[in-house]
């Protein structure tokens, strides 16, 4: 007669045994960068983000700012096509990738993309504008789309191009938000919460 399954609650009908529980956060544990993981992770209060802005003012830039900034990042070729001067970005070479996603016989819809990118960098009233990509079926729309979303994934993790978020602290013993009043906290001693 054949022993019954192991109940739902046991290891083995997990696949594993106890001691593989460990092996397993282990092998995890040691895929694991702390130093990476704090420096892509800054936090700190308002006061310490407005200290970052005053050593570098980038930090603020907008998303146009971010966009058009990370594409000149990878620089850039000119070259001369039937007396018209053009721009190869060579964001768009994808080289980073092996190649995998590279455009190419599009620059100057790309240097149209870029000049719109700028102007809304420079708050020329594009900002306000949804950007729409449209062309024919395999016209590359889609890769644009995924190189920028990749590129900015990566150029966030590079000093240039890094991004901050702060935290409220609040007084010891506050329970309120600084924005709102009415804390009731005696140990508070905020103005607004008072």
């Amino acid at each position: 007669m054949p022993s019954p399954p192991p109940s739902s609650d046991t290891p083995a009908a997990h696949g594993h045994a106890a001691g593989d529980t460990s092996a397993l956060i282990a092998k995890v544990a040691s895929l694991q960068n702390l130093k990476e993981y704090a420096e892509l992770n800054w936090s700190g209060s308002f006061e310490d983000y407005l200290n970052l802005v005053r050593k570098n003012p980038a930090v603020t830039r907008s998303a146009f700012q971010r966009v058009y900034d990370m594409i000149l990042s990878y620089g850039q070729e000119e070259y001369i096509d039937n007396k018209k001067r053009l721009s190869r970005f060579n964001f768009f070479k994808d080289e980073h990738h092996g190649g995998r996603d590279a455009i190419y016989g599009l620059d100057i819809p790309l240097m149209r993309l870029v000049s719109v990118l700028q102007s809304a960098a420079q708050r020329y009233g594009t900002e306000r504008r949804v950007i729409l990509l449209h062309g024919p079926v395999g016209s590359s729309k889609s890769t644009i789309a995924r190189l920028i979303k990749r590129g900015l994934e990566e150029y966030s993790r590079t000093p240039e191009g890094a991004l901050y978020t702060y935290e409220w602290v609040l007084p010891e013993g506050c329970s309120k938000s600084p924005a709102v009043r009415g804390c009731s906290s005696a140990r508070c001693t905020r103005s607004r919460c008072a």
